[in-house]
């Protein structure tokens, strides 16, 4: 079945780069009408110049615990309804050694990581449920389903990004609402830029992945447009590693941190 997403609408977090932009592209060329949310609308307006379904544009820092209320508020008087799908990307991530961690980060992390989404979910569930249905799609990672080093606090967020789905799947599927997570593995986006340039670590991500490429946006864009679509009516509470296999084959410890 092709993606179809025509009549639809979407609200993206974290949309104005990297797999955020690369999601708000797939979901506009599936033909849903999006959302774009990040901290600025300046920095949104790179990303809308290149859609072609009308976006609209919310500005808002999720770091603030008003702000996802505001912001689901905000998208659904521009988008003129409800919101159908909801797509969970914006995250902070970090990867200190544990002497490194302190309280301040942790709950920087909390906040954005795992506060914010289900504060989105819980203002845009009522919409939906008058709808008939809609589908809710949180980004997770590889490292919220194997251990990797360096990563606990930014671990622990996208496990219970995980967790938090497959219980709100089970409350709400009753009202027609799915709810999935989407884990991807190294994509090749600025968040990895640093580390790239480390001599290297390009040929050690390739040689953890079994497909032996560093994952792109669309590579993660494309899964979620599908989970946010009636060819994937019968998936809930699932957690779909993107990655390359890495997950499901490789000892990430002995690979590239």
């Amino acid at each position: 079945m092709s993606i179809d997403l025509s009549g639809r609408t979407a609200l993206v977090t974290g949309a104005s780069r990297g797999i955020g932009a690369g999601i708000a592209r797939a979901l506009d060329g599936a033909g849903a009408r999006v959302a774009l949310c990040a901290r600025t609308v300046k920095a949104l307006d790179p990303v809308a110049s290149e859609l072609t379904g009308d976006p609209v544009l919310v500005a808002g820092d999720l770091a603030l615990a008003t702000e996802p209320a505001r912001i689901a508020a905000d998208a659904t008087r521009k988008l003129g309804g409800a919101v159908d799908v909801l797509v969970c990307n914006a995250a902070v991530g970090a990867r200190p050694a544990l002497e490194l961690i302190d309280a301040e980060l942790i709950d920087r992390l909390y906040a954005v990581n795992v506060r914010a989404p289900l504060l989105l979910i819980q203002a845009l569930v009522p919409g939906m449920i008058e709808r008939g249905g809609g589908s809710i799609v949180s980004l997770s990672s590889v490292s919220g389903v194997v251990g990797t080093p360096r990563r606990s606090a930014y671990a622990a967020t996208k496990g219970a990004v995980d967790a938090m789905t497959r219980s709100l799947a089970a409350e709400l599927g009753p009202q027609g609402i799915r709810l999935n997570t989407v884990a991807p593995g190294v994509v090749d986006t600025d968040m990895w830029a640093q580390n790239k340039a480390i001599p290297g670590v390009i040929e050690e991500v390739n040689a953890l992945t079994p497909l032996r490429r560093w994952g792109q946006p669309a590579d993660i864009a494309d899964v979620v447009a599908f989970l946010a679509s009636d060819a994937a009516r019968f998936v809930t509470g699932e957690t779909i590693c993107v990655d390359g296999g890495m997950a499901r084959t490789i000892d990430l410890y002995s690979g590239a941190g």
